[in-house]
């Protein structure tokens, strides 16, 4: 019996090992699983025979941030916040469907991604996309109700941030998030990861304070980013609000995977896009 208690003891004890090994190397290693950078940026938008401007914007903190913005006809303009993989080049597609609606568009790759330098955090993604918002609103001298903010994924979260604080004309989440815990419990369901998690992207929380019509796409098929993570999003947002339940899987192209879809976000932007708070709150 001494040598049977002594087995189990000897297996629970490595069995604990484990799992403390198993934690720190996912407290210390979980940056991997946020962040997906890609620094050669490839295809440019005249690719598609859209003319644009490359631009380098300075943070507050010091990064040195790549943007292209992408002229039209327009006083109008989406600022377009992308997801955890790639970088810029990788977005032509969804840069044409907004060029195609009539605005400009401002893109921007984080901190560490592309040809922007120093590494991605999150406090560093939210500063990137506030001097985007301010190289619009100051250098393009656009108003804050002509702009609409885009989020794809983890870009969601960010554009909830930017949201919250300037107030656009419109924000629109596409596949994204409730918060990093969520995400990393549905990863490690059996770490503590309240005590693990460095990384917050709490756009469950900071949704309910933004003040401007959130529109929220999102698939039952997402494999990545559960569909109720989208319907949470939607419930906590205010009102004017609107869904778009998609299908495909998460990278299946998100909104721009069907022309229904991209005709409800052009409807969605052409009426508030440009309204005043007055008019928005009578469309409640």
């Amino acid at each position: 019996m001494a040598e049977i208690a002594y087995s189990i003891a000897r297996i629970a004890g490595l069995v604990a090992i484990a799992y403390v090994v198993l934690c720190f190397l996912v407290y210390y290693k979980q940056a991997s699983y946020v962040y997906y950078p890609d620094k050669n940026v490839g295809l440019t938008p005249s690719y598609l025979k859209l003319p644009y401007e490359s631009v380098k914007l300075r943070t507050g903190d010091g990064a040195t941030i790549t943007a292209w913005f992408v002229p039209a006809n327009s006083d109008k303009a989406v600022i377009f916040c992308h997801g955890n993989a790639g970088n810029i080049s990788h977005r032509l597609d969804s840069i044409a469907m907004f060029h195609n609606m009539g605005y400009n568009v401002l893109i921007f790759d984080y901190r560490g991604y592309g040809e922007s330098s120093g590494k991605p955090t999150e406090q560093g993604t939210y500063q990137d996309a506030l001097v985007a918002w301010e190289y619009v609103t100051r250098q393009k001298e656009m108003r804050a109700r002509d702009i609409a903010v885009y989020g794809e994924s983890l870009g969601g979260a960010v554009a909830t941030w930017l949201a919250e604080r300037v107030r656009p004309g419109a924000l629109v989440l596409d596949s994204t998030f409730t918060s990093a815990p969520d995400m990393a419990r549905k990863m490690f369901p059996f770490l503590p990861i309240r005590m693990l998690c460095k990384f917050q992207y709490d756009a469950i929380s900071m949704i309910g304070k933004t003040r401007c019509p959130v529109l929220i796409a999102h698939s039952r098929k997402d494999e990545m980013i559960p569909f109720q993570c989208g319907k949470r999003l939607f419930d906590a947002a205010k009102q004017p609000k609107q869904f778009i339940e998609m299908a495909g899987r998460h990278n299946d192209g998100g909104i721009m995977s069907d022309a229904n879809h991209i005709k409800v976000v052009e409807d969605f932007l052409s009426k508030y896009l440009g309204a005043s708070a007055s008019n928005k709150e009578k469309s409640l």
